[in-house]
């Protein structure tokens, strides 16, 4: 993927609960990659979020610079292979920090593919690979 494809949109989701320096990192990379990139807040009724997703979608616009026009941030409540078709992205981001992450992934980039579309694996900078939602969860409470 070193050259950009006319048109071409990638989807980055997550709960983003919260949004760490390894999400941004992440973004940063591969807004250089894609010509959009829609960092899409997930709705998940398993998970327990500390806001709302509209406030989530918020917080994060305001993390990104002015000069990010290609990124945008959006609320889903479907699956994201679902957005992707119905927005026309092909490419789904997912960031990998450890070998359990790679093993979760690789299974969710398998399902992907069979549902047309093609996921790419981010591997985290070294000083970031430690950093978790969870982990940062954790200790703001």
């Amino acid at each position: 993927m070193s050259e950009r494809t006319r048109g071409s949109h990638a989807v980055y989701p997550g709960t983003f609960d919260p949004f760490t320096a390894g999400h941004r990192d992440v973004v940063e990379r591969v807004r250089h990659l894609f010509d959009r990139v829609t960092v899409l807040v997930a709705v998940n009724a398993a998970k327990q979020p500390s806001a709302t997703p509209e406030q989530r979608s918020a917080a994060l616009r305001s993390r990104f610079p002015e000069s990010w026009t290609t990124v945008t941030v959006t609320a889903w409540a479907g699956l994201t292979a679902a957005f992707c078709h119905e927005h026309r992205a092909t490419v789904i981001v997912r960031g990998v920090r450890n070998a359990a992450d790679l093993q979760h992934e690789h299974q969710l980039a398998a399902m992907n593919e069979t549902l047309g579309i093609t996921t790419l694996l981010v591997p985290a900078r070294p000083g970031l690979a430690t950093v978790s939602s969870t982990t940062a969860r954790a200790l703001r409470t």
